[in-house]
């Protein structure tokens, strides 16, 4: 079975194109990820159940890993993970002719319960811009980071692997490499224009030193930042904000799409410049804006916290 793991990572990395990401997050699924506690891979389940070959696996099996999983009180996002791994390795044993069915084709996974994206107000997003001290070259860095993930909605793999030949600082656009190597075109605003344009010609210069890369957001080793380094950079700031609530580079691309939701940017246009695939992923921040705009009607209406009597 390791060898056709081997393949089938392989195959989802030149194959399919997959982004590193996806290729670690189905690995870890199929063969586990945890040091601790039970191991919940699908291939050590396998081997707890004895079954020592993939094509052995039926939907029986699946049903009882399903069961497993509960059982082990994992949640319904993560059973949904792995069976998306497993559902992906078995699509490529059947391309393989390796096996005849694919065990999960009847096969749902479980229903999730929908939940709507964190975003920062207007005021919060307001006060968070401020946190970077712009007087050093990481501070620029940062100042730099945390305007254009709110004006462009950037993914952190999107602004992490960022090139300087990408961005146009004449027209604030930034040609952009998505999910499955799609290219799409994003823009800026002023004021991330400004702070990019500053860190570019200082901030930058200094931090690169001798060194040569094309990357855009560098450490002080000169060394493109990798995706955990820039969500330790927006937690460090969310930090010294003060706030509660868990923040991080997606929540800064949720505020993006749910304030253009608000000031009336149509859904599609949304749905084009946060690259995704579907228009149903972005008619979730519709939902926000409801739940927004229901908030609001409640604090500033002095009618609506009068009780009716029956």
């Amino acid at each position: 079975m390791q060898e056709i793991l081997n393949r089938y990572i392989d195959y989802m990395r030149a194959g399919r194109n997959a982004s590193p990401y996806t290729v670690r997050t189905y690995y870890n699924a199929l063969v586990g990820n945890t040091t601790r506690g039970t191991q919940k891979g699908f291939f050590p389940f396998l081997v707890m159940k004895k079954i020592g070959s993939l094509d052995k696996v039926d939907k029986q099996t699946i049903r009882d890993y399903i069961m497993w999983l509960m059982d082990q009180k994992l949640a319904k996002t993560s059973i949904t993970c792995k069976l998306s791994a497993i559902r992906s390795l078995f699509e490529y044993l059947q391309k393989e002719g390796l096996i005849h069915e694919n065990p999960l084709s009847k096969i749902s996974s479980p229903k999730l319960d929908r939940k709507l994206p964190s975003y920062l107000t207007h005021d919060e997003i307001n006060r968070f811009l401020t946190m970077a001290d712009s007087s050093t070259p990481e501070g620029q860095r940062d100042c730099a980071i945390l305007e254009l993930l709110y004006a462009s909605g950037l993914r952190v793999s999107e602004l992490s692997h960022l090139k300087i030949s990408q961005i146009d600082l004449h027209t604030h656009e930034i040609r952009v490499i998505g999910k499955g190597s799609k290219e799409r075109l994003v823009l800026m605003g002023g004021p991330a224009a400004k702070a990019l344009s500053a860190y570019l010609e200082e901030g930058r210069r200094k931090l690169l030193g001798k060194k040569k890369t094309d990357d855009v957001f560098i450490s002080r080793y000169g060394q493109r930042l990798v995706e955990r380094r820039v969500q330790k950079i927006v937690k460090k700031y969310a930090g010294k904000m003060g706030l509660t609530k868990k923040i991080h580079p997606h929540t800064i691309r949720h505020t993006f799409a749910t304030h253009m939701l608000d000031g009336g940017a149509d859904l599609r246009v949304v749905q084009e410049l946060l690259g995704h695939a579907s228009l149903t992923t972005t008619q979730i921040y519709t939902h926000v804006s409801k739940s927004q705009a229901k908030k609001v009607y409640l604090a500033a209406h002095p009618f609506a916290k009068e009780k009716t009597n029956d």
